[in-house]
This record gives structure tokens, C-alpha cells and sequence, in this order.
């Protein structure tokens, strides 16, 4: 198993800084009611922009596309200098300053990026690199949010909804669903939205370095960040073992005792109503990802937060082998092919125990392969490492 890297957000001066964006993605663009006949030519006519007098030439057209690799973040903006060095190391294909934190989101905390939407564009999935509608939706004061956080939060396209800190919000249009590719971020908007909610400005930025070389470079990177910063690796990859390389013991999987507690905490949850975000019941409910971690936290092991990141808490292997205890992976968002967006606990006898959907509540269900992407063989020390 590749050595792991932290990727839950790090809280630095009371700034929860997002740690990683996009891997891959499509958009959904609002529709204007107001206005329905002025669809874009060059779009899906189901959709429009944001408001039809704003000029065409508000935001760049799509230039080079490129991965990003790394995320650098600090609690405040970082240094020109800073910025500088990192953009001088060799090898580095691009680097794209944005305004990163947690704030709150249609009653939702989640990581939300504020950004250049010209340049930052060049740094998304293809599909959403490539809508000239939704980065004018969000150059004229839109949110864009995940299809998960709309899907399964009820979070409505088109909709106003309030942004911003605990105590002071502003109401935003969402203006698409453009899910970003890793759990932890869940919104975007431009930098002149940023700045007016009160977002640390320039606070953080993507990196493109040579693919598979990302360990060796932020190795190079920590050396020179100021005091507070942090590097990681962007979306990192899941483990998927050949045949005969899953330990059996030694601490590296669940012992059957851990097995058994998992299985009872997810029965004590069943009824419990579905709840984007929720993972207690102080939340009133759970999501896929929440029962996870309540369930494994019961045997005393953490797990990260969202289902691609618990997707990495062991190793990935086929439906075939799985067994109790396992947990099973999806990748359903048709905004984001590949991404996991959908985890359940395998109990045997082809049935899971899962939080499904909004509008569901916590069942056993009969496993279903469609979009499944295999089972994950938990290990508890790794699982504890990439939890943070």
C-alpha cells in the first residue's frame, strides 16, 4: 500500500483551508426562468446563463488544460514571493492562486473555492473546463455547487441560497452543478464573490507538476512554504492490489470482533432518515459516508469524512471477494465519471446495510453491481493516517 497522504482539511488559525479540486466532472447550468428563450447557441439549450446582458467576452475562452497535482494553503494570502518560488521549480507546468476555506452554504458547511474564473477554468475537469456558460454564471456573482450537495442535499438549481460565515451570509443564485472531483469542495465562486463574503484573499494555489511525480515534488514545495502552510497531493489514487498482496492480520485488517461491532452499530441506525452531510444524530440523520464513519468509529476505528477519500482507508477489490465488514464503492455521479460519490457495509449473502438517497432512510439493501467499482478491505491504521 502507497505511503498515504493527509487530506482532510487542515483548520489553521480557526481557517478551515480545502485541501483539493477537480479531477473530473461535467456541469449542469441553471435555467433562467425569467427569461427561457435565451438559450446559448454554443450550450445545452435546456440551460442559460445567468443573466443574458452580461458580454460573452466576460470570461477568457478555454486555454491549455492541465491536471492539477498539489495544493498549497496557508491561513492567510500567501506571499508573491512564495508564489514565485513555486512557479520557478523545474518542472512545473502551472501554478493558479485561489481564495480557499469552509463556509457555509445553503445551511451546509463545506470547503468552497473562490476563483479567477478565466484561468482557473483551465485547471477543471474537460467537460466543465469547456461550458462558457457556467464560468459566466459564476463570473456574475453565482455559486456552483456539487451535484451530490444538489442531488442529495435538495439543493435546487437556480435557487437562491445563503453563503458566507456562521453569523453574516449573503444570498447567492446557484448557477450550476459542477461537481469537483474530491469531497472537499463542494462550492465555487468568483474572487470579486469571495472577497465580498470575507474570504482570506489568495490564501492558496494549485499546482501542475509531471504526473506521478507529486510526492517528489511537494517535498520540494514544503521547503518553501512559510510557517502555517501546507501541501498536499491532489486526489491521490486507490489502491488496488494484485491477487494475494491483502494482509490477513498483523493489525492491517479488522479483526472479527471489529467486524461484529461494525455491523451492529450500522443495524442500530436503520430507520434513521437520509441527511446530505449528516453523520450523528445531531444531525437528525446520516449520509453513505456519515453511517460509515459512525459505524467503524463504534469499533474504534476512524475513517476520513467522504466516500472517496473512505475509499482509500484499505484496499480495493472485487464484489466477488468481498466479505463482512467490507465496504462497497460507487462512482454514480453522472456529473463525475470515475468519482466515488456512493459507499455502503457489506453484511453478506449479497446484502448491505446503506443510507441510499435523499428521501430514504437507513436499510438493508439488496448489493447492486451497476457503477460499483469493488469493496474495500479496511485497514484500521491506514484508515486513522488519511482520516487526519
Amino acid at each position: 500500500m502507497r505511503k498515504p497522504d493527509r487530506r482532510m482539511a487542515p483548520t489553521i488559525i480557526g481557517v478551515a483551508v480545502v485541501t483539493t479540486l477537480a479531477a473530473n466532472g461535467a456541469v449542469l447550468l441553471a435555467q433562467n426562468q425569467a427569461k427561457p428563450e435565451a438559450t446559448a447557441r454554443a450550450e445545452n439549450p435546456r440551460f442559460v446563463a445567468a443573466n443574458s446582458t452580461i458580454s460573452p467576452d466576460v470570461v477568457a475562452p478555454l486555454g491549455k488544460r492541465m491536471d492539477p497535482h498539489v495544493l498549497i494553503a496557508a491561513p492567510a494570502t500567501l506571499p508573491v514571493n512564495v508564489v514565485d518560488r513555486v512557479r520557478s521549480v523545474k518542472g512545473v507546468a502551472g501554478v493558479e492562486v485561489v481564495d480557499a476555506v469552509q463556509a457555509v452554504v445553503a445551511g451546509r458547511r463545506v470547503g468552497v473555492m473562490g476563483v479567477d474564473p478565466s484561468t482557473f477554468r483551465n485547471y477543471t475537469p474537460k467537460p466543465t473546463a469547456q461550458s462558457d456558460a457556467l464560468w459566466r454564471n459564476v463570473a456574475a456573482g453565482d455559486v456552483a455547487i456539487s451535484f451530490t450537495m444538489g442531488n442529495d442535499g435538495g439543493v435546487q438549481l437556480g435557487s437562491q441560497v445563503p453563503v458566507g460565515g456562521r453569523r453574516k451570509q449573503t444570498r447567492l443564485r446557484v448557477g450550476a452543478y459542477a461537481t469537483m472531483g474530491m469531497g472537499d469542495v463542494d462550492a465555487v465562486v468568483s474572487h470579486a464573490t469571495a472577497q465580498e463574503l470575507g474570504m482570506p484573499s489568495g490564501n492558496a494555489m494549485l499546482v501542475s507538476v509531471p504526473k506521478g511525480k507529486s510526492a517528489a515534488y511537494l517535498k520540494r514545495f514544503k521547503k518553501l512554504l512559510p510557517k502555517g502552510a501546507k501541501a498536499v497531493e491532489v486526489n491521490p489514487s486507490i489502491d488496488y492490489p494484485t491477487a494475494g498482496e491483502v494482509p490477513t492480520a498483523r493489525g492491517q485488517v479488522m479483526t472479527a470482533a471489529q467486524v461484529r461491532t461494525v455491523i451492529r452499530a450500522a443495524y442500530s441506525r436503520l430507520g434513521w432518515p437520509y441527511v446530505w452531510g449528516g453523520e450523528s444524530e445531531a444531525e437528525g440523520g446520516y449520509d453513505c459516508s456519515g453511517l460509515m464513519q459512525y459505524a467503524f468509529a463504534r469499533a474504534g476505528i476512524r475513517l476520513p469524512r467522504v466516500a472517496a477519500d473512505q475509499a482509500r482507508a484499505g484496499w480495493v477489490i472485487p464484489y466477488s471477494k468481498a466479505r463482512p465488514g467490507d465496504m462497497l464503492i460507487w462512482a454514480n455521479d453522472p456529473t463525475a465519471p470515475g468519482y466515488i460519490s456512493h459507499i455502503a457495509l457489506y453484511i453478506g449473502d449479497g446484502k448491505m446495510i446503506a443510507a441510499p438517497r435523499r428521501g430514504t432512510v437507513v436499510q438493508v439493501q439488496n448489493v447492486y453491481t451497476r457503477n460499483m467499482k469493488g469493496a474495500v478491505r479496511v485497514n484500521p491504521r491506514h484508515a486513522a493516517t488519511i482520516a487526519g
